[in-house]
């Protein structure tokens, strides 16, 4: 039997609204920060409301940057953010798939020790192997591209790892009714595994693609074309002035900026990454 305890449940909104105002207060700050003018921070000491220069601030990282700081446009980086990220996201989504179904639908030599193998490099974080790494898509002349930016980190082990374990969890059943029915591997796969892992897809889509989109060290290296400048790389090089004092209205601005798209996704698909969380389709 539950109780009916009103001031538990006060108590218990009072921690939630009291997490809440912790979490967003630092970026309300940056929002406040980015919507007055630069020397409006002289003085050391931030505002707490809105400013008269929010317009101003936006149309000029979007459109001009702020060539005195190094910052180009912010437009064309967010355009390079925003491929980066769903090529990683997809390119994840698309190997893992394929080959945890491999790993649990075929029979072949040492298809466990591939799978182990696999598992195994998530213990190698990216700094681990960025060098040989950065070398094979020097070699390849993939640097300043898209697919300098993208190949490298779209396979994902997590991710394998995830589909192999709702794999196993498909009844053989099924797997044989298909195959009595004349379905090959791939129609078994398009039509029966692929439609079943949708959940778990849309929830995988969602943290890969802040995955890709929060990358910074590997957009560092393989890109010194201002062309490819991803986002994340706009937040340092402003807050990085040579001989310039930092523009801080302009570099809340940008993070922002930043910041908006995975928070649009995450809202967009709050439902789906839930329900993918806690949902076992069969």
């Amino acid at each position: 039997m539950v109780e009916n305890r009103p001031w538990l449940t006060v108590m218990t909104h009072v921690v939630l609204i009291l997490g809440l105002a912790i979490v967003l207060f630092p970026v309300w700050v940056a929002f406040v920060a980015s919507t007055h003018p630069a020397d409006r921070f002289v003085t050391g000491v931030i505002p707490l409301l809105p400013g008269s220069s929010l317009i101003d601030n936006y149309r000029m990282v979007l459109s001009a940057g702020a060539q005195q700081n190094g910052l180009p446009p912010v437009g064309p980086m967010l355009l390079n953010s925003l491929v980066m990220a769903l090529g990683i996201a997809i390119g994840k989504i698309i190997i893992s798939l394929l080959s945890a179904f491999a790993i649990v639908y075929f029979r072949f030599p040492f298809r466990m020790a591939a799978f182990w193998i696999i598992f195994l490099t998530l213990m190698l974080p990216v700094e681990v192997r960025i060098v040989p790494t950065y070398q094979v898509i020097a070699d390849l002349h993939m640097l300043n591209s898209y697919a300098g930016l993208t190949v490298p980190l779209i396979a994902s082990a997590t991710a394998t790892f995830l589909y192999r374990q709702f794999f196993l969890t498909i009844p053989d059943e099924l797997a044989e009714a298909a195959r009595i029915d004349g379905a090959g591997p791939f129609k078994f796969l398009k039509d029966i595994a692929i439609p079943l892992s949708r959940t778990s897809t849309e929830a995988l889509f969602v943290i890969l693609f802040i995955y890709g989109w929060n990358q910074y060290l590997w957009p560092l290296l393989v890109t010194t074309d201002p062309n490819y400048y991803t986002v994340v790389m706009g937040i340092r090089r402003v807050a990085q002035a040579a001989d310039q004092e930092p523009l801080w209205n302009l570099i809340m601005a940008v993070a922002i900026l930043a910041l908006l798209p995975p928070v649009i996704v995450v809202i967009a698909m709050q439902k789906l990454f839930v329900r993918g969380l806690v949902e076992t389709e069969k």
